[in-house]
């Protein structure tokens, strides 16, 4: 995984709450096992009509909006349990999520593939929401070492998980982190045979 430690970006909004995981990644697309290609179908049926030209109202087609943060409504990542839904945006270019709530299973997908879900409050959310649909051009810095989220004269912080922001920080999967500590797996085992 790449190593994450902060990112600045212009973001995407996306209001609509209870987004599940059929809608990230339709399910007529979980053929694949290998994580590329995947961000070519993120949120399918939304942005294509049923002729496969763009549906230009939708955020990821519209050219006001572009970045490295997808922020959306609360609930996100609803629905059944699909890896593939934290590979297709991942694949698509983001590397942080912003919600006021996330599915478990959601989010113990994204922290295994190198994305960050950021959970803020409801009004927190409204406000962001409202600030890029206003301004696209506003920056917010994800800074995962100080657990913050920033952007004008806003901040607020969030809750990650110790273990998986270790890994983040050094770009570690479950293998990556076991084998960073060998030795210390290997001096335990030691110091504990008795005979």
């Amino acid at each position: 995984m790449e190593k994450f430690n902060k990112v600045t970006s212009t973001a995407v909004p996306l209001p609509n709450e209870d987004i599940d995981t059929d809608q990230i990644i339709p399910a007529r697309f979980l053929k694949a096992t290998d994580r590329k290609g995947f961000g070519d179908n993120l949120f399918r049926d939304w942005r294509y009509n049923g002729d496969q030209s763009l549906k230009t109202n939708f955020p990821l087609n519209n050219v006001r909006f572009s970045g490295e943060i997808l922020v959306s409504g609360r609930n996100f990542g609803c629905g059944s349990s699909r890896e593939h839904a934290a590979w297709a945006l991942y694949d698509y270019g983001f590397r942080v999520i912003v919600s006021s709530f996330f599915a478990d299973i959601f989010k113990g997908n994204a922290l295994n593939n190198g994305l960050l879900p950021v959970q803020v409050s409801d009004d927190f959310l409204a406000e962001l929401l409202l600030t890029i649909e206003t301004d696209p051009s506003t920056e917010i810095t994800v800074n995962l070492e100080t657990q913050t989220i920033s952007y004008d004269s806003h901040s607020a912080s969030f809750d990650v998980n110790s273990y998986k922001k270790e890994c983040l920080i050094n770009g570690y999967d479950d293998i990556d982190y076991l084998v960073n500590i060998k030795s210390e797996i290997e001096a335990y085992e030691a110091s504990s045979i008795t005979i």
